[in-house]
């Protein structure tokens, strides 16, 4: 890309990839959003408890995390775009056996396993990693936070869509008609080519890259690194928990199931103003101070939440403001990776981070399964999830948020 591009013509050049991987993200994020939906027809049907369910939901996102860094290697090797097809037909096959299991071990195929190598092709790890690489630093705020506000977008539609798909055709076929949708994303996956841009960024007196074997010894030598990945376990739990259980949790309270939907719905709006905003926040202020904020606020929205008597209003409005701050973690998160390491690795070393965010995740979804199961109460993880939140922010602050010294983005000394 020329010095003497304008800033506008650069960002008109990348809206068509942003569109395309905020509809990718939207999608892949939006099906998963929706699973606390499918929770109780689907056990109803099966005979099977919400534990079996949650544990099928807590895999896949063990297997997310596990995979991302190792999808995220792959898409630095070979580009994004062959990553995301193959993302986007194992989706389909996921969605497709989940539909048609008849047993905890093959809902744990699909819906865990399959599904969970699948967002690790299409969800931000590998999105946010190309157009990390396609954007130069000034415009990279601006687009991670765009395709992040148009995945929030995609994910507020999946909600009511998804309930009237299974209004009109039951869950299974329900669950077939959104596998259909997200396997025909792979005619748009070559937009997101990013080979050519692979040094975008990096600036005309960037020393020669370091061999990826030497980028990952520097990132873990680096306290900051592993700051990160412990603080964004309490995101993980607190989204996976939310987004699984909270429809049963309301149910269990004599809450209507409309409301719920609707909360669902209002996170995923709510996110859609909230990833865009984090994204343009990152221009101004550092990172690390906005992730503190950020957990410090959804950690007292929690406790309002809880310590408030429940009716359908503190219900919206606590879903307004974790919505808000759905998703804004990420693109703060993958943005101060790139800040510090560069984004030659991006996605894999984003999948080393985004770890931790899974780890929370799988303990989230499979403990309010447990814990519901032993106690028929939800209350222990909405005090574990305020107390995670409140460690998040402790965790950030300490972060050293200064290029690395040498390598990959070392100063053109």
């Amino acid at each position: 890309m020329s010095a003497r591009t304008t800033r506008e013509e650069r960002r008109r050049a990348l809206l068509y990839p942003i569109l395309v991987g905020g509809i990718l993200m939207g999608l892949a994020l939006g099906i998963r959003h929706v699973h606390g939906l499918f929770m109780l027809p689907m056990t109803m049907d099966r005979g099977w408890t919400r534990e079996t369910f949650a544990l099928a939901i807590a895999l896949q996102n063990l297997v997310w995390g596990i995979a991302q860094p190792f999808t995220g290697m792959l898409a630095d090797r070979w580009g994004s775009a062959k990553i995301v097809a193959a993302g986007a037909m194992l989706y389909g096959l996921g969605l497709l056996l989940m539909a048609t299991a008849t047993t905890p071990a093959q809902l744990f195929l699909g819906g865990g396993l399959i599904i969970g190598l699948a967002l690790s092709c299409t969800a931000f790890g590998v999105v946010y990693g190309a157009l990390s690489r396609m954007s130069t630093e000034a415009d990279r705020g601006w687009s991670l936070g765009l395709a992040g506000a148009i995945g929030g977008l995609g994910q507020f539609v999946a909600v009511p869509g998804t309930q009237a798909l299974q209004d009109a055709l039951g869950w299974d076929r329900a669950l077939v008609t959104l596998g259909a949708l997200i396997a025909l994303l792979v005619l748009f996956a070559s937009k997101l080519d990013d080979r050519v841009d692979a040094g975008a960024g990096q600036g005309a007196g960037a020393p020669r890259p370091l061999p990826m074997a030497a980028a990952l010894s520097q990132a873990f030598a680096h306290r900051g690194f592993w700051l990160l990945n412990l603080g964004f376990l309490a995101c993980g739990f607190q989204l996976a928990f939310i987004a699984a259980h909270l429809p049963a949790y309301l149910l269990d309270k004599g809450v209507h199931p409309r409301v719920a939907v609707t909360g669902l719905a209002v996170i995923a709006l709510a996110n859609v103003v909230g990833t865009f905003v984090c994204g343009q926040l990152a221009a101004v202020y550092r990172r690390k101070h906005l992730l503190c904020g950020l957990y410090l606020v959804r950690s007292a929205a929690i406790a309002a939440f809880v310590l408030l008597p429940l009716s359908p209003i503190t219900v919206y409005l606590f879903c307004a403001v974790m919505g808000f701050l759905w998703l804004g973690t990420v693109p703060l998160t993958n943005g101060l990776v790139s800040q510090v390491f560069g984004v030659q690795y991006i996605g894999t070393l984003f999948g080393f981070v985004f770890f931790g965010h899974q780890l929370g995740a799988f303990c989230g979804v499979w403990l309010g399964g447990h814990v519901f199961e032993a106690t028929r109460s939800y209350d222990w993880l909405w005090f574990g999830s305020m107390a995670l939140g409140v460690a998040a922010a402790a965790l950030h602050w300490p972060i050293d948020d200064r290029r690395v010294g040498v390598g990959l983005q070392a100063s053109a000394a």
